[in-house]
């Protein structure tokens, strides 16, 4: 499928590396502009000097934190008082890993900070464009573990859960505007992510972190774990108008293989 973005400007969360790395690629290479958000300045300048600029696409990125709010939403606020998004992809780096027994309660409201305001506060500031525009495409990046939690995941189960269900009620609220909004739950994919949570789960289980990527892969259907790439292009459909019949929904996506919708 030919898709083009061409003249449609598009924000990306989490974007210096990972699935929001793969996504700002894909997401250029079908014409849109894109500004990156990531905390590594130098790492972003790199991104965007081999982006291609082949369709007229003016890329940018901002330097954020997304761990302060406060910082966050001052430096994003600024962004949309001289600039609009047609498509948002709302992706933040994951709290750290642990049971529930690990964490108290500033754990969870950092986790809330984290991965809840900032993606509510940006979709705010960006939907007041989309609704003049009436066009517009939200897409959360979230996690299998809203389906299914897993224990070494609580915090992130918890809040992801919480993004989740307001996506929905927003699809509803903003569907007559011609915007969508769907939530991708993310499986295995190849990413420092994954790495960094396998050495804390072959830690917690006393195994190798080899037997736990064997164990994920025997779990996928087609017997591997997702290229970021995948990610980008199925990113890139839900971004364009072929997918504008769907909106609210929770894409369960694992190993590359997408199962359902």
């Amino acid at each position: 499928m030919n898709i083009s973005l061409k003249g449609k400007n598009a924000l990306i969360g989490g974007s210096s590396r990972g699935i929001g790395k793969a996504i700002a690629e894909q997401l250029a290479e079908s014409g849109a502009s894109v500004t990156l958000m990531s905390r590594s300045e130098e790492k972003l300048q790199k991104i965007i000097a081999d982006l291609p600029t082949d369709q007229g696409q003016n890329h940018g990125y901002l330097v954020v934190d997304f761990t302060d709010f406060q910082s966050y939403s001052k430096t994003i606020y600024s962004f949309f008082e001289n600039n609009h998004v047609d498509i948002l992809i709302n992706n933040t780096q994951g709290p750290e890993a642990g049971g529930a027994l690990e964490k108290d309660i500033s754990d969870y409201q950092e986790a809330f900070d984290l991965l809840f305001k900032t993606v509510v506060y940006t979709t705010e500031l960006a939907l007041k464009y989309m609704k003049a525009n009436t066009w517009g495409r939200i897409i959360n990046v979230a996690s299998v573990s809203v389906k299914e939690p897993l224990s070494y995941l609580a915090l992130s189960n918890t809040i992801r859960a919480a993004v989740v269900t307001w996506g929905k009620s927003l699809a509803n609220d903003v569907g007559p505007f011609q915007i969508t909004v769907n939530s991708i739950l993310t499986g295995y994919f190849n990413t420092e992510r994954i790495e960094q949570l396998n050495a804390k789960k072959a830690e917690q289980l006393g195994i190798s972190e080899d037997d736990i990527l064997a164990d994920m892969e025997a779990k996928v259907p087609v017997r591997r774990i997702g290229d970021p790439k995948e990610y980008g292009y199925l990113v890139t459909f839900l971004a364009s108008d072929n997918a504008a019949y769907i909106t609210g929904t929770q894409i369960p996506i694992d190993g590359g293989l997408l199962k359902s919708l």
